[in-house]
This record gives C-alpha cells, structure tokens and sequence, in this order.
C-alpha cells in the first residue's frame, strides 16, 4: 500500500531534521477503526491518524529517551495538532541497535 500525504510529509521533516539510518513510518490507523479520531486528514476510515515511528539517527547520541521524543514532537508539532492522533516512538543511536 503507498505512503499517504501525511506520512510522506512526516517522513519528509523527520529525514531533514534527524538524518536517520534508519526511519519506519507504520501508519496504524486501521487497528483504531471506529475512534471518534479515526480518519485523518483525508477523513477515510483507518486512514493516517496513529503511526508507529521508529527512528535511527546519531541525533539522539546522548541525549535522553524524554528528550528524544520532544525532539520528534517538535518536528511534527504540525502533524500532531492536525491529522495524526496518536504517535508511538522509538528513537535510538546506531550503536543501540546495531546498525
């Protein structure tokens, strides 16, 4: 299934600000079918209102797990006030991972 308009744009921002070696962008909206936040912002059912992000980038090299993820808020502040609902991260070094 294709990226849509909001993780394209997500990807986008978070590309730019962090550099990942790694970034998957899920869009779980479809478990969350029948939430009063379901559909987005194209107003579809399951469609691009909870993502699962996880995040590779030498960004986050000492710097703490809170602190990692108000990173990523910022970065989406847009996204959050809008169309996505809910946003689950998972943000790491490459030493933590692996990669």
């Amino acid at each position: 299934m294709p990226e849509g308009p909001i993780a394209s744009i997500m990807r986008e921002k978070l590309m730019a600000a962090f550099q990942p070696t790694r970034l998957e962008l899920e869009d779980d909206s479809a478990r969350h079918a029948g939430h009063h936040h379901e559909g987005g912002m194209d107003a579809r059912p399951g469609g691009e209102s909870h993502f699962n992000l996880t995040i590779v980038s030498e960004a986050f090299a000492g710097v703490g797990r809170v602190q990692r993820q108000r990173a990523v808020n910022a970065v989406l502040a847009q996204e959050l006030a809008g169309p996505v609902h809910a946003l689950s991260i998972r943000a790491q070094t490459p030493d933590e991972t692996g990669d």
